[in-house]
């Protein structure tokens, strides 16, 4: 099996040295930035040590949260403003919070566009065309950082932007003969319901932006019989946190530019690798908006055997949701991720929603799937709800290629004595 490229480029980064001593030291130098640049982190950190001994020092200092964020992003910021060359504006969830302002100067970008490099020749070869569904029409946007990217490494970019109209980006993938899809599960999966068999399908498909359930790995698997490969990362992170390599086991991890940690997200201690926790991250050798010790709600664990692919970095297992990721019925609470396994899987089903509704006793579980005939599929989208909550739910199926809209069938279960 090939040993994932990360490994020799991170090699090299550190000029072959040992990974957790430059961990070490670039910690330090962030540290000092932070506290020198930045009006958050010199009060965060008050009273705290100056240089830090070993890695495991970091567990005295207190972690960064999303909120920490929206409150004043502008007191995060390390460098003065004519050097901060993109910011990316993340909405709240929701209808009312401030949004969170992520900040990059040019070097920052450049740290992303090298790893976004390295990591696509995981699964593309020179010379392949790799089709971009994601944004990409302002420079520097994750999308345009991906071209640069690929072009550096022989690939031939095609951006494409967010899929609005599936027939089209149906189109535009037989036209142009794409090798590999990047996108996100859902998206890709809406294509992959639509594709003409006669057309030719991806080699590899690397699915980003957002939670990656394995039921829509497995559907895209067997509609195209390509491999789809996991990435994690976010705006936060600098667009990229790790990638699978061809064992599927799990994110190697772009360490030489960030350290990982996994802790229990009630008491914030560290737990053993091996043992699942809260992901944690603080990056190492960005200076226009450093986050240190950030707190991203995602569920997974550091996998403690070697992966097949031989790499001496560590392995972390895909994520398994978050920490927030499930809603409660009255005495019952249910995992989102769970629905997402039992729902993807079936025939022409293309999204879904889950919420509750009711109160003072009388909740209930309102079901909403998206397909992509007209055929009445309720039934299978009913069982399988049922397989997960006893309590009263309301199934709608709608028949709308791209957005909920006309209504199938609504069917209400109620189990109640």
């Amino acid at each position: 099996m090939k040993l994932t490229p990360l490994d020799p480029w991170i090699g090299e980064k550190i000029n072959h040295d040992d990974l957790r001593a430059w961990q070490l030291d670039k910690l330090n130098e962030t540290l000092e930035l932070a506290r020198g640049k930045s009006a958050f982190y010199k009060k965060h950190f008050e009273g705290l040590p100056e240089t830090l001994s070993t890695l495991d020092d970091l567990r005295q200092f207190p972690f960064t949260t999303a909120e920490d964020i929206r409150e004043n992003p502008l007191r995060f910021v390390c460098v003065p403003q004519g050097e901060i060359q993109r910011i990316v504006t993340l909405q709240t969830s929701g209808t009312t919070g401030e949004p969170k302002r992520i900040f990059f100067t040019a070097d920052d970008q450049e740290l992303t566009i090298d790893f976004f490099s390295v990591g696509m020749s995981t699964l593309t070869e020179p010379g392949e065309r790799v089709l971009i569904f994601l944004p990409g029409e302002t420079p520097g946007s994750v999308g345009d950082l991906l071209r640069i990217g690929l072009e550096r490494k022989g690939r031939k970019p095609i951006p494409y932007g967010m899929v609005k109209d599936p027939f089209h980006a149906l189109d535009v993938m037989e036209s142009q003969q794409a090798d590999c899809l990047v996108g996100s599960p859902t998206q890709i999966l809406s294509l992959a319901r639509r594709w003409n068999p006669t057309h030719k399908a991806p080699r590899t498909i690397l699915l980003s932006t957002d939670y990656v359930p394995a039921a829509i790995v497995n559907v895209l698997e067997n509609i195209w019989g390509c491999k789809v490969f996991n990435h994690y990362g976010t705006t936060e992170m600098g667009l990229g946190g790790g990638v699978e390599c061809e064992a599927h086991r799990g994110y190697h991890l772009r360490e030489a530019d960030m350290l990982f940690e996994i802790v229990n997200p009630e008491t914030g201690e560290p737990v053993p690798d091996g043992e699942y926790g809260e992901v944690i991250f603080t990056t190492l050798t960005r200076r226009g908006m450093p986050l240190i010790r950030y707190r991203m709600g995602d569920r997974s664990r550091l996998i403690v055997d070697e992966c097949p692919c031989e790499t001496k970095l560590r392995t972390m297992e895909k994520i398994r949701g978050r920490f927030s990721g499930f809603v409660s019925v009255g005495d019952e609470t249910l995992k989102l991720p769970d629905f997402d396994e039992v729902l993807f899987p079936i025939q022409g089903l293309l999204n879904f929603s889950v919420t509750v509704s009711g109160s003072g006793g009388d909740e209930f579980l309102l079901v909403e799937a998206q397909m992509l005939t007209d055929e009445d599929s309720t039934r299978e989208v009913e069982q399988a709800v049922e397989s997960l909550s006893s309590k009263r739910k309301i199934v709608k199926c709608y028949h709308n290629p791209n957005e909920v809209g006309s209504l199938l069938k609504r069917v209400i279960l109620d189990k109640r004595s």
